[in-house]
């Protein structure tokens, strides 16, 4: 990029399903492009492990938006937010319109970057960052999904079945795209990036290639 391009702020919005590889791909996209990088399903993750530890019913939609009004991003550092329970109860308070609304500012403040940034998540690109530069759509099929997740999971020394994580996965599917409140979709200005065969490496020269060629 050159000349007045070179200083516009370069913002990628990636959304994707669960465990489609968005999350690892946003990483190397914003180091390769030297962008801040947010992933905002650690918000959802932070905010369903306060209203669990406050006691307070994930499904109790007023109470657990109240709990993501009191969010302090520095709680997002935290290792077990990485956990499958954490990813559950996410999923579970993500549904709520009025958690959605508490964290949009968040999300917003942090796309304003004057240099640009990258943002992961499930709606990026229709809600938070709807006039990205660069919005790209991670997919895999459910079982390609499933199988990484197992293995990741295997690898940590987790017992788990690949029968038990394609369910989880399948389940949080319809709720992620069913919800009322910004459901997951791609934009329509989106690029997809089906990840189904390829590895890390794939998917990164393929992003990169979509994201060149649409700033150039």
């Amino acid at each position: 990029m050159a000349g007045d391009a070179a200083r516009v702020p370069l913002t990628i919005a990636i959304d994707g399903p669960a465990a489609a590889g968005k999350g690892t791909l946003a990483k190397r996209i914003s180091a390769h492009y030297g962008l801040p990088y947010l992933d905002t399903g650690l918000l959802y993750r932070a905010v369903g492990r306060l209203a669990a530890d406050s006691g307070i019913d994930l499904d109790d939609a007023d109470a657990v938006g109240r709990i993501a009004l009191t969010l302090d991003t520095d709680q997002l550092d935290d290792g077990s937010l990485r956990g499958r329970e954490a990813g559950e109860r996410a999923s579970r308070v993500a549904v709520h319109p009025q958690v959605r609304a508490a964290l949009i500012d968040v999300q917003r403040r942090f796309a304003s970057a004057p240099e640009g940034a990258v943002l992961d998540g499930r709606d990026i690109g229709t809600v938070i960052c709807p006039d990205a530069r660069v919005k790209i759509f991670v997919t895999a099929s459910p079982e390609v999904r499933a199988r990484r997740r197992t293995d990741e999971l295997s690898a940590k020394g987790r017992d788990v079945s690949y029968e038990t994580i394609l369910a989880e996965v399948r389940e949080r599917d319809t709720r992620d795209a069913g919800r009322v409140a910004a459901p997951l979709k791609p934009a329509a200005d989106a690029h997809l990036l089906d990840t189904s065969e390829m590895d890390i490496e794939s998917a990164f020269r393929a992003a990169c290639g979509l994201i060149d060629r649409a700033t150039s």
